[in-house]
């Protein structure tokens, strides 16, 4: 990967990010806001221009690829309308992380992959080559481990660059502690 001179000197950390869980709430989730916040204020603080912020969402595809099991399907576009819609929530996601870094003047880029969530951030990991990856936990129990699995584990020991998994904080925790 070539890199231009004045981005030679910066520091670039890549954050895995994600939509929440929880219905009828559109935003990131609790723990890829966290996993910025943390970032900005214990790594970046006033040193705006010695960092370059990676933002990757990834879309992993619906077991049966359908999202809305009570929909009704009666026209071709009709799936292409699903698709848009599944896409456009990821550019909503990401452009709320591209407005905050421009707000605080952090430059940064993003983009959006499809696959298992694990396995394409440690690939594009090893793909962007960035100084550190920063991740959200959900800080689930044993047991909850075993039945949602964890991204951020995974990464722990198998993206091929330092990682900071962030847990979120006991307060910020939905009445279900799998919901992020």
């Amino acid at each position: 990967m070539e890199t231009t001179e004045p981005e030679a000197n910066v520091t670039r950390i890549m954050l895995a990010v994600n939509e929440s869980s929880i219905k009828g709430y559109p935003h990131a989730s609790i723990s890829s806001r966290g996993a910025f916040e943390w970032t900005i204020q214990k790594i970046v603080r006033s040193n705006t221009s010695g960092f370059k912020l990676l933002f990757l969402h990834v879309q992993a595809p619906h077991e049966d690829g359908f999202e809305d099991m009570d929909r009704i399907y009666a026209f071709p576009e009709d799936f292409n309308t699903m698709k848009h819609r599944d896409q456009t929530r990821g550019l909503h996601l990401l452009e709320y992380f591209v407005t905050r870094c421009h707000e605080i003047g952090v430059a940064c880029e993003a983009w959006i992959k499809e696959g298992d969530p694990k396995e394409v951030i440690c690939r594009e990991a090893k793909r962007m080559q960035p100084d550190l990856l920063v991740v959200g936990n959900r800080g689930l129990g044993p047991f909850q481990r075993v039945i949602a699995g964890t991204v951020s584990e995974f990464c722990v020991k198998h993206a091929e660059c330092p990682v900071v998994s962030i847990k979120r904080r006991p307060g910020e925790t939905p009445q279900d502690p799998v919901d992020d």
